[in-house]
């Protein structure tokens, strides 16, 4: 069931029929050609396993999960993907990254969103563990999904990304978060994480080592 699944996930990708000056992958999802400009020498700007996991767990839960007119932030959103196929399923995104990717990241999400989303998505700089309060501040950013994909690894930010989880969190917000389990330390993370959110997994792939989480804070899961 694993490998059937993952060659779906998968068969989302296509690639170009003809080679550019402009790297780019292609992606089939929530019933759009969606078209994700790349840069090879960042990880920022790769297209990972994890955030096609993800996409297809948004595309293929849309009414169990239905996305229309909530507010959703994507942490870590590399070359949108994630943003795009939110947006694509009626959200209101903000697409967030590291400032030297912004300007990637603003041009997928606007090529593949516009005149084609209820609500247009919005790209914001966010470093992680950085004038959170001051960017965005508790009393007026409330996000009803928090989305990650893979940025769990071998960075020397994890305290700095668990206190942006933990600031972005409302009581009742639902975080899904896409995980590549590769080095111990990193794998640790999610015993850190369990400290302050229950979490459920949803799905899990073996044959590409990522699962996919449910999170809430401590207490409310059930509720």
């Amino acid at each position: 069931e694993d490998e059937q699944i993952v060659a779906e996930i998968m068969g989302r990708r296509f690639f170009p029929d003809l080679i550019t000056h402009n790297t780019w992958e292609g992606f089939y999802f929530a019933g759009h050609e969606i078209r994700i400009t790349e840069a090879t020498d960042c990880y920022g700007a790769v297209v990972w396993p994890s955030a096609l996991v993800l996409c297809y767990f948004l595309e293929t839960n849309s009414k169990q999960c239905s996305l229309v007119d909530k507010n959703v932030i994507e942490i870590g959103a590399g070359t949108g993907l994630v943003s795009v196929v939110a947006s694509l399923l009626g959200a209101f995104v903000t697409a967030t990254d590291l400032p030297e990717l912004l300007g990637n990241l603003q041009h997928n999400v606007l090529q593949n969103t516009k005149q084609k989303c209820k609500h247009q998505p919005c790209v914001k700089e966010l470093s992680w563990g950085i004038d959170l309060e001051k960017n965005f501040p508790r009393s007026s950013c409330h996000f009803d999904y928090i989305m990650a994909a893979d940025v769990v690894y071998h960075h020397p930010f994890l305290d700095e990304l668990l206190l942006t989880f933990d600031h972005l969190c409302s009581n009742d917000t639902v975080i899904l978060w896409a995980m590549k389990f590769r080095l111990e330390r990193e794998n640790q993370f999610v015993d850190r994480f369990q400290t302050l959110f229950d979490l459920e997994m949803i799905s899990n792939f073996p044959s590409l080592n990522i699962a996919l989480y449910k999170a809430m804070r401590k207490g409310r899961m059930k509720a």
